[in-house]
């Protein structure tokens, strides 16, 4: 028989993992479906992370302008795998945050791959074991995934996808962004600053485009005199 709940979340993402926490706060038996790591995305390989990288990269970037603040730093250097190591690290006491949380509001979690099999029903597999859960309500909140280029498949070498640009193995000398929503442009900035000529290519007239256009236009201005190249109104075809 299904394991009964008043709600299940699939996802636990920040939409997914708030959502389960306010309905069990109003006393709704809950449950929590997750394949990888509770948090989701933007705890452990988006938002949160990113800004850890960013963070080693502006103390690098004020050491190596610390003469502009009347300070002396000879010759600053940094180490790649220690700053992807302190990313890592706060991406990790985060998603321990999550799991106390499921813990403190009695959440029951369920790692592995959800499938909804009907309206209130749903399957998780883990490991070859599915186990299937019955709810009143379901919350679907599944977020979204890295799409390939058909002219540029992610190998984690000479392509990456975010994943690759947040634990990269060395340090590129070179670096072409091919889009710069917020994703890309704060890759731009971190490899830039760590050392890699960057350009970046947006398809349309103006990066950032879904901000606003004031906004675009300091943000391109900044990045320029910071030394990315950045070409709008551009696509690439080809590797």
């Amino acid at each position: 028989m299904a394991d009964q709940y008043d709600l299940i979340v699939l996802g636990s993402g920040p939409g997914g993992y708030v959502a389960a926490i306010r309905a069990a706060q109003l006393g709704l038996k809950v449950a929590i479906v997750e394949r990888e790591l509770l948090g989701g995305i933007c705890l452990n390989w988006g938002c949160i992370p990113t800004k850890a990288l960013l963070r080693s990269a502006e103390i690098y970037h004020y050491m190596q302008h610390a003469d502009a603040y009347g300070l002396s730093s000879e010759k600053p250097s940094f180490d790649l795998a220690k700053v992807v190591g302190r990313s890592r690290a706060v991406s990790k006491q985060l998603n321990q945050g999550v799991t106390h949380l499921m813990k403190k509001n009695k959440i029951t979690v369920h790692m592995g791959d959800g499938a909804l099999t009907a309206a209130n029903k749903l399957t998780v597999t883990k490991d070859g074991t599915k186990t299937d859960l019955e709810a009143k309500h379901i919350i679907v909140a599944t977020g979204a995934r890295a799409r390939d280029l058909p002219f540029a498949k992610a190998d984690g070498k000479r392509v990456w996808t975010y994943r690759h640009a947040m634990t990269p193995p060395e340090m590129p000398t070179e670096l072409l962004v091919i889009g710069s929503g917020a994703i890309g442009i704060e890759f731009a900035s971190f490899y830039n600053d760590m050392g890699a000529k960057v350009t970046v290519v947006e398809m349309l007239d103006r990066i950032v485009p879904v901000e606003d256009a004031d906004v675009s236009d300091a943000l391109q201005k900044s990045l320029a005199k910071q030394g990315i190249e950045i070409l709008t109104g551009a696509g690439v075809e080809s590797l």
